[in-house]
């Protein structure tokens, strides 16, 4: 699921345009064929930016491995079902990561 995330170009720019704060970005997606859209984003939250730096590492590493620790800790505050390390189905880390990134906005 991360490394999906992580291959997603305009999440990557997205999220590297909202860790500063007050800004306003353009979106274009010629592929989409959509009109450009401008979003002004507030200070970022805590979340958005542990994204933010996982996927930078993900991208930046030259090691092998890259741990999800603060993602992963910013998540179970949003959604406390995630403590405790049980097996947990992926789409809903998905809905809990987007849902608590948007209450954030």
């Amino acid at each position: 699921l991360l490394q999906n995330l992580s291959q997603t170009p305009v999440l990557r720019e997205l999220l590297k345009e909202a860790k500063m704060p007050d800004m306003t970005i353009k979106i274009e997606s010629p592929e989409l064929s959509m009109e450009p859209q401008l979003i002004k984003l507030d200070q970022p939250g805590p979340l958005t930016l542990a994204l933010y730096q996982f996927l930078t590492e993900m991208q930046e590493t030259k090691k092998g491995v890259v741990t999800p620790k603060e993602l992963f800790a910013q998540v179970c505050k949003k959604a406390i079902r995630f403590k405790g390390y049980q097996q947990q189905d992926s789409q809903e880390l998905l809905r809990y990561l987007l849902d608590g990134m948007r209450a954030e906005e």
